[in-house]
């Protein structure tokens, strides 16, 4: 199951997943996109966000507002779902319309081949150069040898003290996990990296947990800011 957490409230793009993209609001248009890899739940904190969802022939589920993180408000829905521990859920953020259908299908089936074997969780990545991982809006992974997460973050890493030769990579907003694992990275305490970073992933990593990253070649950007909204508009036409 695809499952999108889709607050309201955003600090630095005021209700965001309301904005207009291809003539519906940003979090449909990202339901959309990815209805065709697999069922899509959407997971809301407000009334009116869930009406919307329901008007638009989406599953919606209301999940308390002080959720810390949209993997928590995921959790919530799970257990209101009474969803089995081996089901694999694909968290995408309501702020990728623009994340394409075979990608995400590329990735369900990496996910259910990792995560029977070595990985707690998986994600994505894209290829970025050296000017776009100056932008803290932009978070930026660093991988070992085997593909596994070292460290995400919105600095640019790593730090070129000399010519790095190797691309940097541009973290996508796209997670899959068990059931039961999700239930589990849920209840360890929020980390002191994930606090400073802004970064949810990174409480996993704190607490050993491996994650493995498949790179993807995509246009899709993530929509934080009013600037990314208005670039976004532009590129795609939107």
């Amino acid at each position: 199951m695809i499952i999108i957490p889709a607050r309201l409230k955003s600090t630095r793009f005021a209700e965001k997943i309301l904005c207009e993209i291809k003539g519906v609001p940003m979090f449909i248009a990202t339901a959309r996109q990815v209805s065709s890899v697999d069922e899509v739940c959407i997971a809301v904190d407000d009334e009116k966000v869930l009406h919307i969802a329901k008007d638009f022939n989406f599953r919606a589920v209301l999940t308390q507002k002080n959720h810390e993180s949209g993997t928590d408000r995921i959790n919530e829905v799970c257990k209101i779902l009474k969803l089995k521990n081996d089901e694999l859920i694909i968290n995408v953020q309501a702020d990728e319309p623009f994340i394409e259908s075979e990608n995400l299908a590329k990735f369900k089936a990496f996910s259910e081949d990792c995560l029977k074997r070595d990985a707690f969780m998986t994600s994505c990545y894209k290829k970025i150069s050296s000017a776009q991982a100056q932008d803290p809006n932009l978070v930026k992974v660093v991988c070992d040898n085997q593909g596994f997460a070292l460290y995400f973050s919105r600095a640019k890493i790593p730090y070129e003290r000399e010519k790095y030769t190797a691309d940097f990579k541009g973290h996508l907003g796209i997670y899959a996990y068990s059931v039961k694992a999700l239930n589990e990275f849920c209840h360890f305490r929020n980390s002191h990296l994930e606090k400073a970073e802004k970064l949810e992933q990174l409480r996993a990593i704190e607490n050993g947990k491996k994650i493995k990253m498949l790179e993807i070649s995509t246009q899709s950007m993530g929509i934080d800011t009013k600037e990314d909204y208005e670039k976004a508009l532009k590129i795609f036409k939107a």
